[in-house]
This record gives C-alpha cells, sequence and structure tokens, in this order.
C-alpha cells in the first residue's frame, strides 16, 4: 500500500469519525412530550387461547376479540393477562393461537389494562430488508455493495440528520438542500471513481434540486399555495407550537427530498456518458462533449419525466380515486388544494430532473477535458 493510499484511508477514516460524532452529538435532543402516555407501553406478546372470537358466518369480524396473552418483554414479562383486539382496519389483529402481536400495556398500582395494537411485523420487514439487499449484491456484485452503502447512508442521513435538524428549528428547505447534497456525494463518491465523472454528478444535481424547489415556490406563489394549505395541518400546527418546527417550509423540503432520487439517476447516467465517450474519443473538444451529454440526457428527460409523474401519481392514489367516484365537478377539481398540490409535487421534482441534464452536461464537459 503505496504512502498516498494511507493518506486516503487515514482522511476517510477521519472524516468518518468527525461525522460520527456530529451526528450523536445532534441526536441529543430532549423531546418534549406531545401526547400524555405515562404507563403506556408498547411490548410484544403472544396469544396464548381465543376466548372470545368475533368472526362472523359470512367470514367478517365484527367488534373484538378476547384472547388470552403472555407478555414477552418489559417489566411485565411472562405475565398472562386477557385482552381485547380490535376489528378496525387500523388497529387489532385477526388473532389466533400461538400467534405474536404487539400488546399496548398500560399499568399502574392498581389496574393492569392490555390490548392488541397489531401484528408483529418487524421480524417479516427485516427479512425482505435483507432479500432485497441480496438480490442487490448478487446482480450487482461489488457495484452492488456500494449501492448498499450508499442506501444506508442516505437512510442514515433522513433519521438522524434531515429530522434532528428540523426538530432543532432549522430551516426544513435549507435542512434539505444540506442532506441532498451529503447524500449526493457520499452516494456517487461510493459508486464512482473518476473525480471528475463524480463531480460533475454531484454539481449536476445539487443544481436539479434546487431547481426543483424554486419551481416549486414559485408554482406555490401563482396558485396561492403554501406549506400551511395541506390537509394534516392541524395536527402540524399543534406540533409546532410544541417544537418550534418551521411547517409551512415541509411541503417544499418533501419536494426536494423527492426529487433526489430521480435527480441523481440523471446526473450520474449523463456523466458516466461522458466519461465513457472522453475515455475513447479523448480529442473532442469540451463543446462536442456537452453535446453528446445533451443528446443522452434529451433521450432519458422523457422517461423519467414519466417516472415522476407515475410515482406520485402512484402515491396519491387514493385521493386520485376518491376525487373520481366523487364525480366532482371539473371547475371544482381544478381548483382543489389536494389536488394542486400533487401536480405542484411532480412538475416541481420533474423540472429538477430537466435542468439536471445542461448543468451535469456542461461541467463535465468542462472537467473531463480540463488538462
Amino acid at each position: 500500500m503505496t504512502a498516498k493510499q494511507i493518506l486516503k484511508r487515514g482522511c476517510l477514516a477521519l472524516a468518518g469519525i468527525l461525522a460520527l460524532s456530529f451526528l450523536i452529538r445532534l441526536n441529543h435532543i430532549e423531546k418534549r412530550e406531545i401526547y400524555h402516555s405515562e404507563g403506556q407501553t408498547f411490548e410484544r406478546a403472544k396469544v396464548l387461547r381465543i376466548l372470545e372470537d368475533n368472526l362472523t358466518e359470512s367470514g367478517s369480524r365484527i367488534g373484538n376479540q378476547k384472547v388470552r396473552l403472555q407478555i414477552l418483554t418489559g417489566e411485565l414479562k411472562g405475565t398472562e393477562t386477557e385482552a381485547y383486539s380490535s376489528s378496525s382496519w387500523l388497529f387489532g389483529a385477526a388473532c389466533r393461537e400461538g400467534m405474536h402481536v404487539i400488546a399496548i400495556v398500560n399499568s399502574s398500582e392498581q389496574t393492569l389494562e392490555v390490548s392488541v395494537y397489531t401484528a408483529e411485523r418487524a421480524f417479516g420487514t427485516g427479512a425482505m430488508i435483507l432479500l432485497f439487499f441480496v438480490c442487490i449484491f448478487l446482480v450487482g456484485g461489488k457495484k452492488g455493495l456500494a449501492s448498499i452503502a450508499g442506501l444506508v447512508c442516505s437512510v442514515i442521513c433522513i433519521l438522524f440528520l434531515f429530522l434532528p435538524l428540523i426538530y432543532r428549528g432549522i430551516s426544513p428547505i435549507l435542512a434539505a438542500l444540506s442532506v441532498n447534497a451529503v447524500i449526493a456525494a457520499a452516494t456517487f463518491l461510493l459508486i464512482g471513481k473518476n473525480p471528475a465523472k463524480t463531480a460533475a454528478a454531484i454539481i449536476g444535481t445539487i443544481g436539479g434540486t434546487v431547481v426543483a424547489c424554486i419551481y416549486a415556490w414559485l408554482f406555490g406563489i401563482v396558485t396561492q399555495i403554501s406549506g400551511y394549505n395541506v390537509s394534516d395541518i392541524e395536527e402540524l400546527m399543534y406540533l409546532s407550537e410544541q417544537t418550534g418546527i418551521r411547517v409551512g417550509e415541509l411541503l417544499f423540503a418533501g419536494i426536494l427530498i423527492a426529487s433526489l432520487g430521480a435527480v441523481m439517476d440523471v446526473g450520474m447516467s449523463i456523466a458516466s456518458a461522458q466519461h465513457e465517450i472522453h475515455a475513447i474519443r479523448p480529442d473532442l473538444s469540451a463543446g462536442e462533449l456537452f453535446s453528446s451529454g445533451m443528446r443522452v440526457g434529451k433521450d432519458m428527460i422523457g422517461t423519467m419525466s414519466n417516472t415522476l409523474i407515475l410515482a406520485f401519481a402512484g402515491g396519491s392514489l387514493h385521493t386520485l380515486i376518491y376525487l373520481y367516484a366523487c364525480d366532482y365537478p371539473l371547475l371544482q377539481l381544478a381548483n382543489m388544494y389536494s389536488l394542486t398540490i400533487e401536480i405542484m409535487h411532480g412538475i416541481s421534482a420533474t423540472m429538477g430532473v430537466v435542468m439536471t441534464v445542461p448543468l451535469t452536461a456542461a461541467v463535465g464537459a468542462v472537467l473531463l477535458t480540463r488538462r
């Protein structure tokens, strides 16, 4: 191992230690209690017996099941108790003997009340995630491992950087821009080896997400939509009063985060194509290389635009099918807050993809042809 390689790895290790120290310090937050939950815990439990079933002759469930549970975690571990399981769509579970569930335990010195919150699904979720990672590795090899590392980095940035920054009162838009830059840089540095290609992809990606944010802001001004026009604004305003979170910027920060994946895809694809072209034809000028990148980007715009629009349509499918079934007048639909916000999401993210093409092509052409 050369001295240069040792120095590089040492710098990476130091940067990792500093980043980890910063995240640990950032996440030392004393959260204010939003909802009173003293004496209430969520514990794993096992269904021992069905005492009273709520299954009807038609096969549907009405009312509550009465079951006997054995609590498997917490201070009451090993305790057997009776509990009720609701038949609602969001809470409770269709309990069977031997089934593992999550129970809500309300305990005090005099009473113990237990109900079934939901079926235990953490193990199944973890198994599906592991299978997903295995497939990426089998198909992608070393590049697949780099992709997994980039994905893990993205999750860490969202959970332990983006959310704590917002909770501390930092502007959600600035936090989203910072997190986007960190995710893009980390992912591209893990995947790409050529410095010029990686730098072009990073700069193009950051520029594209900034364009998406600016376009969403302009869209909001033109259509008189702000971050306070969302459906769950009452809960968010209460949260803002208790924590100081800037609720009005969350809508636009969400657009920044949502557009990052597609913008990164376009940025790296164009930078990689330019790098391969330059490797074969190193005599091409910056202008010729820019034209090549633009031609590649133009082919991607159509498919990526459809990808984003369809992704947002799929995410708002419940809203769309409800509006379709209610058969609202066209004039009402065209001026609804919820529908206009979904359109703003899709078009703003697509605008970020569109503008990533010339940005990445220009930066890549300059960096690759620079002596």
